[in-house]
């Protein structure tokens, strides 16, 4: 079910291309302000960020109801990121083929964020995994005996790099929005930018340029069904 747009000005076409810039690539609301008026389609970076705001999240929510399920070797990691100046943890966890499963801002990375994790991560993808695969933080360790001890847990830092790739385009992102405001904040663009941003980014180094034009114009036209747009926005 594409959202509604009743009530804007704009039709979904426009919106969905200011989100999907915005979410693509590392830009700033009054660059895409400024790329849309290149267009002759004038409109305030502060509607670009509403709609970034309103629509990112039911975006992202589309694109994975239509990625396939899960693969059975999930790859958990955490990294800190500064939030207001202060130092916070974002966990992540993507499966063997790198599709990222969840992420979740946290104050902390002991053993109750690692607990917290573990459960938020199995209510929302409905699955248990077959091996969880983390650094050697303790709190895993012991998380995992109290959330899912029928899980196999291979704990080694070498074993982890396709979590830790994982988290390189939000560090592109952090760089270019000089950190976030607020927890909330974080979770909520993160949140978004994590279903939206890997579905326009196939892993290109396996294809011929050939190979990446069609899965690319596969994955627009998945975007535009599940956005409800027909296409690319024409000039006003």
């Amino acid at each position: 079910m594409s959202p509604s747009y009743k009530g804007h000005r704009y039709p979904a076409e426009v919106i969905s291309h200011c989100v999907w810039l915005y979410f693509r690539f590392p830009l700033s609301f009054r660059e895409v302000e400024e790329l849309l008026l290149e267009r002759g389609v004038i409109v305030s970076h502060e509607t670009v960020r509403r709609w970034c705001v309103k629509f990112g999240q039911q975006y992202a929510n589309g694109l994975r109801r239509r990625q396939p399920q899960p693969g059975d070797k999930w790859h958990l990691d955490e990294v800190f990121i500064k939030i207001n100046g202060k130092q916070k943890y974002l966990w992540r966890a993507v499966d063997q083929d790198g599709m990222v499963l969840d992420i979740l801002v946290q104050s902390r990375r002991g053993t109750a964020a690692a607990r917290r994790f573990f459960r938020t991560l199995l209510t929302k993808t409905g699955e248990v995994p077959r091996v969880i695969v983390t650094d050697k933080l303790r709190s895993y360790g012991v998380a995992h005996r109290e959330v899912m001890p029928s899980v196999e847990h291979r704990s080694h830092k070498g074993l982890n790099n396709r979590a830790e790739n994982s988290h390189q385009p939000t560090r592109q992102r952090e760089r270019a929005m000089k950190g976030f405001r607020s927890v909330g904040a974080a979770q909520r663009f993160l949140s978004a930018f994590s279903g939206i941003s890997p579905h326009f980014r196939p892993r290109r180094h396996l294809m011929t340029g050939t190979q990446h034009r069609a899965e690319m114009t596969v994955r627009f036209a998945i975007w535009n069904q599940v956005t409800g747009a027909a296409g690319r926005p024409a000039a006003a």
